[in-house]
């Protein structure tokens, strides 16, 4: 998406590229949410976008040195991630699509436990009933039925506009641009619009579906999809880490506190590859890249810090904690072992059956005839 193109739709910015914050009377409602945070929470949200971006980085190349099966970047995509994850309310579900290891970290999750799917020795590995981060939907667009399925099930069981902060939530789920191409999409606005239930769909449009641009898949701005079928929407620049946080703050509340579902478009821009199996020179102009490169999330807020005073110091810390974190993960990394074969026959019924029981005996008899290195 050119510049221009951009430029003619309204947007939500709180923070210019050149690091400057400013609430647009249009937005002041949003900037309030700014004006209750100091300034250990900028020190986290910037110590997050720098570590989550270092994470991003070794996992790229621990999947190019055969660690990994796949890997699925988000560079460029930190802001619209962290902003948004710190948003999310304590009680609140969270339902991923593929790419949202920088929400993840802002919910608690080990990150190792994506890097074993993503090497495939489990699915997920973490438990979304502890920590309400689901698990990530490598089907396209499935998480959005299932997260508003669960938005529902709240709305019917009383947990949304009681007052009750200790049980009232609400739900987000992300998805990309392509994802609002598929109908599951369309029906899970269409359900939750009708149901009022309360939920935040939050679509990170970096511009690509793997090599689909963006102006080939709509010729309306995204935020403007759910209006139809009762779903209202904003596009923020997702860029922008304040607006990223405020928004979504704003609008999870709203959701939590009764007034229905809420679509928020976050216009930002994947500069890396879809996934490690993709080459986007092969659609993409370098140009585009650089243009959006220059706009990168977390230069604009180190200026942005700078501004506030914070200097050299603090920047070198982070620095260092993402140079641990990637020590940390690679070492974990090599050390993974294989996962016993009767994981694969756990969990796929609630309760023993037999006939699974059958398959996972005949397999093992059929690893022990090869001797005690089995046939790996």
């Amino acid at each position: 998406m050119s510049a221009q193109d951009a430029s003619r739709v309204p947007m939500v910015q709180l923070l210019s590229p050149e690091g400057q914050y400013s609430v647009p009377a249009e937005y002041a409602e949003y900037g309030k949410y700014i004006d209750q945070l100091g300034e250990a929470d900028f020190l986290k949200f910037y110590r997050d976008m720098a570590r989550i971006r270092r994470f991003d980085n070794e996992a790229t190349a621990l999947q190019r040195q055969g660690q990994l099966g796949l890997w699925i970047p988000a560079i460029g995509q930190e802001a619209a991630q962290i902003g948004s994850g710190h948003g999310v309310g304590h009680n609140d579900h969270i339902f991923p699509s593929y790419r949202e290891h920088g929400v993840a970290l802002t919910h608690g999750i080990d990150l190792m436990s994506i890097l074993k799917m993503l090497r495939g020795v489990n699915h997920g590995g973490w438990n979304p009933d502890e920590t309400r981060f689901h698990l990530y939907g490598i089907v396209l667009g499935t998480q959005v039925l299932h997260a508003t399925g669960y938005a529902m099930g709240v709305k019917f069981d009383g947990k949304v506009g009681s007052g009750n902060h200790d049980e009232d939530l609400a739900v987000i789920s992300y998805f990309g641009d392509g994802a609002t191409a598929e109908g599951d999409i369309s029906e899970s606005f269409l359900f939750a619009a009708t149901t009022q239930a309360p939920i935040v769909f939050f679509c990170q449009n970096n511009q690509w579906a793997i090599s689909s641009p963006v102006n080939s898949q709509t010729t309306v701005p995204l935020y403007q999809r759910g209006s139809g079928f009762g779903v209202p929407g904003i596009r923020i620049d997702g860029n922008d880490i304040l607006a990223s946080y405020a928004v979504t703050k704003k609008h999870m509340d709203d959701a939590r506190n009764g007034a229905g579902p809420y679509m928020i478009e976050a216009l930002t821009y994947r500069i890396g590859a879809h996934t490690s199996s993709d080459d986007p020179s092969k659609y993409r102009d370098q140009a585009e890249v650089d243009y959006w490169a220059a706009r990168d999330p977390l230069i604009r807020f180190e200026k942005f810090l700078r501004r506030q005073g914070i200097g050299d110091d603090f920047f070198a810390e982070c620095e260092a904690a993402g140079e641990a974190l990637s020590a940390e993960i690679r070492e974990k990394t090599f050390a993974l072992g294989e996962p016993p074969i009767e994981n694969m026959f756990k969990h796929v019924y609630s309760e023993t059956h037999p006939l699974i029981e059958e398959q996972l005996a005949w397999l093992e008899a059929y690893e022990a005839s090869f001797g005690e290195g089995g046939a790996h």
